[in-house]
């Protein structure tokens, strides 16, 4: 079965000196891949049931792709792509508040449909904390218009959205 095509998100301006590193499952060995994504993790989603620790994100590395940007030095955000079940995959790209609106996001986004193809998905969900709203509206620019679910977790104060790319 042929995946469904994807909507481009809007064209955004080159971005010049884009990396990005993918943390391994023993992401232990670099601390500083391990620190950064935490750290973007916890600043994008600042919710107390969702922070988590040093080794909390490596046992994730173990079991999704856990990506961090930087453009040059500049630690600009990081993505996780969570295994297909089903033929579904989880993308989910997050961009520190005063780096985006530069295309870091759907870079990560784009990137990370690459790799959930390659995983072998054939559809694809996202996560977004309802009150990030810039996150939403990313999602929803970029074809995320389906409501799959939404949930609140034990402590928090806001909701979660899953979202399917239609």
């Amino acid at each position: 079965m042929t995946p469904p095509p994807i909507p481009p998100i809007p064209p955004v301006p080159p971005i010049r000196n884009l990396r990005i590193e993918t943390l391994t499952g023993d992401a232990g060995a670099d601390g500083s891949l391990v620190a950064d994504w935490q750290h973007v993790h916890n600043t994008v989603v600042p919710v107390d049931s969702a922070y988590l620790s040093p080794g909390d994100v490596t046992e994730r590395a173990g079991r999704n792709v856990l990506e961090v940007a930087y453009a040059g030095d500049v630690l600009v955000g990081c993505s996780t792509v969570r295994a297909p079940r089903d033929g579904v995959a989880t993308v989910i790209s997050r961009v520190l508040p005063e780096q985006r609106g530069q295309g870091f996001g759907a870079a990560l986004y784009e990137r990370g449909l690459d790799t959930a193809r390659a995983l072998g998905a054939e559809r694809f969900e996202t996560v977004v904390l309802a009150s990030n709203t810039a996150g939403l509206r990313f999602a929803e620019r970029a074809g995320f218009t389906e409501e799959v679910d939404r949930y609140r977790l034990d402590g928090d104060a806001v909701d979660w959205v899953e979202l399917r790319l239609t």
